[in-house]
């Protein structure tokens, strides 16, 4: 069983949330670290963040670190999510902001847990177990829903005029 830890720097209203489902969520995945450090940040420590290790200017939903392997594993590892962009985001797909900082949470751990998203066929495995987990814990496949948005609202990447 891995050990969950939240940390926040605003947001503190969803750390209770995130570190039950987070614990449900890791018990689901064989091969998650033993200890998992969640971030709730602003969109500026997210910006600098994201500047300094990806190169990209701006915030971005979610960044993962590896803290510690062994045996080929990692053992420990930190994922660090944005809450304004997780705001915006389920304003916008039209579910509660907790999903949305959930959906961000599991891609971590499961970047953590040997998982990756480069390539097409690896992205839609990816996905796919994303909301395969988040029904398991009770939420329900929020990235699916992204890409099939309710009424009314334009699909991820659409430009509005």
């Amino acid at each position: 069983m891995s050990r969950i830890s939240v940390t926040c720097e605003l947001g503190e209203e969803h750390a209770d949330f995130l570190e039950a489902k987070l614990q449900a969520a890791a018990a689901l995945v064989e091969t998650a670290p033993a200890e998992i450090s969640l971030a709730i940040v602003d969109g500026q420590t997210m910006s600098r963040l994201h500047e300094q290790y990806s190169g990209e200017p701006g915030p971005t939903d979610v960044l993962t670190f590896e803290l510690g392997r062994d045996a080929g594993r990692v053992r420990e590892g930190e994922i660090v999510v944005c809450l304004p962009v997780a705001s915006a985001e389920a304003a916008r797909r039209g579910h509660p902001v907790e999903y949305e900082l959930m959906l961000y949470a599991v891609h971590g751990l499961l970047h953590l847990s040997g998982y990756d998203d480069r390539e097409e066929a690896a992205y839609a495995r990816m996905h796919d177990r994303e909301d395969e987990i988040l029904a398991s814990i009770g939420i329900g496949p929020v990235f699916a829903r992204s890409r099939h948005p309710p009424p009314g609202l334009p699909p991820p990447g659409a430009s509005e005029m």
